[in-house]
């Protein structure tokens, strides 16, 4: 028994040696491409490594679309959480997971976009210079950024402006595909959103009124009138009054901020009320795994009990987008603005705002910033 344990004393002792050789030579290989000299530039943001105060506005070389990619000439673009989640390379997991130990190896930043085709692949067809788009891409902080035409890129409808679409991607999908496909809303359901007065709060609360849901939302006191003008039949102020500690019962809640533990939650739902977890936390909660770690917790915890609860992951599409762009030009959701900047050089200032937590609306989630005429 004893030559047993020591066996299994040196297994594990050797398996412990290699994961810290692993982790060591993952970190001092954990590098980036930052310093090249670009021989067709354009102007980008930048990080060479990992920090708000490591962003740059830089030349990057231009990207020039393969045969089935769309080059769009950016007009405006928005700020989402999932940017500082990437700027700070948090929670640490992400850096684990091939976003780089030491320094992040993908340079450029941002998500969401909208602007012109400038040029089009030999192999598409669904799009052509001249037309407006939008969606979402990896390092759409730039002047030009370049994706494949099928996925999250649409036509812009003629009835919203390059602000108004850029705000949709991230924030309208996240909140479309909760309320829909995971809270399965249906006509007269008792819906509860914690975290309202966010970009994907603001769009949450807008469709599932057009789903015939009644609409509790929570949010600051600064903030409730503008979600009961978005449609929200009752407010609560997170400030005055812990929503978990009353008598009603919720049919579906979607929580985007996940500051109260699984119990709590599930207090408030009906006997089969579903919970959806979106929110990951403040810039400050984040440590290791982050939102990851409760949404282990809920894939646990709803084993044991009736109600559904769990984490979702948003999937962009063009007939989601579409769907949304439809939705805003026809009055019935519009997107939340609160802030708005004026060229690529303030995007760090933007970021800043974000993981603040103090903006609202589109701002808290995502910020439009408008730069056309700036760098043009």
């Amino acid at each position: 028994m004893k030559r047993i344990l020591k066996w299994i004393f040196r297994i594990v002792l050797v398996l412990l040696v290699l994961a810290f050789l692993y982790v060591f030579v993952a970190y001092w290989r954990s590098t980036n491409d930052c310093g090249k000299t670009p021989t067709n530039p354009m102007k980008a943001i930048v990080r060479c490594d990992y920090g708000l105060a490591n962003l740059k506005l830089e030349d990057v070389e231009k990207p020039v679309p393969d045969n089935d990619q769309i080059l769009v000439k950016v007009h405006a673009v928005s700020v989402n959480p999932y940017d500082w989640h990437f700027v700070e390379g948090t929670p640490y997991v992400m850096r684990a997971m091939g976003g780089g130990l030491r320094k992040p190896k993908e340079i450029r930043l941002g998500v969401d976009f909208a602007g012109t085709v400038e040029a089009v692949g030999r192999n598409v067809t669904q799009f052509k210079p001249g037309d407006e788009v939008f969606g979402g891409r990896d390092g759409a902080f730039a002047e030009y950024v370049c994706r494949r035409a099928v996925g999250a890129v649409a036509p812009k409808p003629a009835g919203l402006t390059f602000e108004q679409a850029a705000a949709i991607n991230i924030a309208g999908i996240t909140a479309l595909q909760g309320v829909r496909d995971k809270g399965k809303v249906q006509p007269g359901q008792k819906v509860l959103i914690n975290g309202a007065s966010g970009g994907v709060g603001t769009f949450a609360v807008q469709i599932a009124k057009s789903f015939g849901a009644e609409v509790t939302g929570v949010c600051s006191t600064r903030n409730l009138e503008m979600v009961q003008s978005l449609g929200a039949d009752h407010v609560i102020d997170y400030t005055k009054e812990d929503f978990t500690k009353n008598d009603q019962r919720y049919d579906v809640i979607l929580d985007n901020v996940g500051n109260h533990s699984l119990s709590e939650y599930r207090r408030l739902l009906t006997p089969n009320g579903i919970y959806v977890l979106i929110g990951g936390g403040g810039a400050n909660e984040q440590g290791f795994l982050g939102g990851l770690g409760k949404a282990l917790n809920a894939a646990v915890y709803s084993r044991f009990v009736k109600q559904k609860m769990g984490m979702m992951l948003a999937d962009p599409s063009t007939k989601d987008l579409t769907l949304l762009a439809d939705m805003v030009q026809s009055g019935k959701i519009k997107p939340v603005i609160d802030r708005t900047y004026k060229s690529l050089s303030e995007i760090p200032e933007a970021i800043r705002y974000v993981e603040d937590g103090h903006a609202r609306g589109k701002v808290r989630w995502a910020l439009a910033v408008p730069y056309l005429e700036f760098l043009l």
